[in-house]
């Protein structure tokens, strides 16, 4: 599979034709839908018959504002194992247009180690995030013309959960009044807006394993309930089948490739704080039958998009990661000390950038955390020390001594810099704790059949490291109701910062810390319950100075500012 290419984007700005990749792949080229050169569609049975490869899980320590480089680390592995003549595939996540136009900017890796081309990556792609902006919106436009025209489900407007979407950050629409003006113009009722990535419209099509599963997902999507506390869902409306029709090529997975040409699915987008936090289940299922490693990437720190991936998604791929790359950098580390603040969008500390090991060794206790977790689902940890040019050695060696202490690979890499060459020795640390080891036995926080409470109470004290969970008297209430209804046997997701280990950003556990359960909400489609835990926002606004600001277009067409 691997294309011998060790050019790079930096070099050589002209991507292979998508194609190349494809064969390369052995992907029939026939079967692909092409998006001009260097992006395709592909076919959900692509490489049925070949064997499942083994799984790599990238994950991390709790990150700053600023990320610690989860996706240069997984673009730069792919390449340097393909230095080693493997065969790997990588399933990354679509960025949204609000992050990239506001302070986190576009999400193509960095360096020798992106998906190319960038641009392409970051503005739109093929289109599937506006399909999922048009199916969420197509099924609220569907709810209230639902209430105008009578009500025939008995829909408590009261109730109504469902709100509109749209790929951008505006502070603005996080609670809106619709319906206002004559009678004909709607029912007059509070709403909001949230941002596509938090639609469970995304999630259902990251959780959907094929086209039949994504119709009845959609079709069980519950918009509100009927005076009796029955649900009224997308099926009763009449807008699944729609729903389905819009996002029919949106559930193929899109592939690119990365600096090095190596295969990248691209694939949904659902937030890692309060959603899945993980590319597609058909991404991966795919990826993992074309190579001999499908690494794939899960959002945030272990305690999100890892626990999501160990509890939710593997039950729908049947996929078991041989590995977890805990990505660790100096500059979180020292952050974890509590030593330093980073605030995104501002200079870092100039304190941050000095040698340091002793602020080092104080924020050793998060990756600690983040190790321990990785064990306590049975999967070999390695940690990828995500090398910084204002790095000092001294400040790499501190992490080394840790690992070595715990029995845990630890490799410092320099893929930003050097692409796949900076990443063999992560690579081959990679292949040692594969090669010639089963998949292990996966051990997750809860069975489906705990109560709910109970499976969140798991994930608190199992992944977060909490004493206990405290459940608002309204949480309880709908956990009750939610339960009567038959959705007790979902798994759960806990919606939480990423910015800390507790429900409050900087804010460290002490072994006595209890997490609140405010709220309870039913993605019944995605197949969830889902607890919001602390402040958290499903609609982000934009900073003072948007990168937006910086983005533009020269006079030959190129996209400029896309940081």
């Amino acid at each position: 599979m691997a294309v011998a290419r060790y050019e790079t984007w930096v070099d050589t700005p002209q991507p292979l034709p998508i194609d190349d990749v494809a064969t390369a792949a052995g992907i029939d080229t026939s079967t692909l839908l092409h998006y001009g050169r260097h992006v395709a569609k592909l076919p959900l049975d692509a490489g049925a018959d070949n064997p499942r490869g083994a799984v790599v899980l990238i994950t991390a320590l709790t990150p700053t504002p600023l990320g610690e480089g989860k996706t240069t680390t997984a673009i730069g592995l792919a390449q340097g194992l393909a230095r080693l003549g493997r065969r790997p595939v990588l399933t990354l996540r679509q960025p949204s247009l609000g992050p990239t136009f506001g302070i986190k900017g576009g999400a193509a890796g960095a360096g020798r180690s992106q998906v190319v081309p960038p641009d392409l990556l970051n503005m739109h792609l093929t289109g599937d995030f506006h399909a999922v902006t048009s199916a969420h919106n197509l099924l609220a436009a569907m709810v209230d013309n639902h209430l105008h025209h009578g009500n025939a489900t008995g829909l408590d407007p009261r109730t109504i959960t469902w709100p509109r979407v749209l790929d951008m950050n505006d502070r603005a629409l996080r609670h809106i009044v619709i319906g206002l003006g004559a009678r004909a113009d709607g029912v007059t009722r509070e709403s909001s807006f949230e941002i596509t990535a938090a639609s469970e419209v995304m999630a259902v099509l990251a959780l959907a394993h094929d086209r039949a599963d994504l119709r009845d997902r959609l079709g069980r999507i519950v918009v509100g309930y009927r005076v009796d506390g029955s649900p009224v869902t997308a099926e009763d409306l009449g807008a699944a089948g729609a729903m389905a029709a819009i996002l029919r090529d949106a559930l193929l997975p899109n592939l690119m490739q990365t600096t090095e040409g190596m295969p990248v699915l691209v694939h949904t987008g659902p937030f890692g704080n309060i959603s899945i936090g993980n590319s597609s289940v058909v991404a991966d299922q795919v990826g993992a039958r074309l190579g001999d490693f499908l690494i794939t990437e899960a959002g945030f720190g272990s305690d999100l998009g890892a626990e999501r991936y160990v509890n939710i998604k593997s039950r729908v791929t049947g996929l078991v990661p041989h590995v977890a790359v805990v990505v660790v950098t100096v500059r979180a580390l020292k952050t974890h000390s509590g030593n330093f603040r980073i605030v995104a969008g501002r200079a870092l500390p100039a304190g941050l950038l000095e040698e340091d090991t002793a602020a080092v060794a104080a924020g050793l206790h998060n990756l600690a955390h983040h190790v321990r977790t990785v064990r306590h689902w049975g999967i070999a940890p390695v940690i990828a020390i995500n090398v910084f040019p204002e790095d000092h050695p001294s400040e790499h060696a501190v992490i080394e001594q840790f690992a070595a202490r715990l029995g845990v690979p630890a490799v410092r890499t320099t893929h930003v810099t050097d692409g796949g060459a900076g990443a063999v020795e992560l690579a081959r640390a990679v292949a040692d704790a594969v090669d010639g080891r089963p998949a292990p036995a996966l051990h997750r926080d809860y069975e489906l059949d705990m109560p709910v409470a109970e499976k969140l109470l798991a994930v608190a004290r199992g992944v977060h490291g909490a004493a206990g969970i405290d459940v608002s008297p309204e949480a309880a209430r709908e956990l009750g109701r939610l339960t009567a209804l038959g959705f007790g046997g979902l798994p759960v997701v806990v919606a939480k910062t990423h910015l800390s280990l507790t429900h409050v950003p900087g804010l460290e556990p002490d072994g006595a810390w209890v997490l609140p359960v405010r709220e309870v909400r039913l993605a019944a489609g995605a197949g969830y319950v889902y607890a919001l835990c602390g402040t958290i926002s499903t609609m982000p606004g934009l900073p003072a100075h948007p990168n937006a600001e910086r983005v533009d277009v020269d006079a030959v067409g190129s996209i400029t500012g896309l940081l």
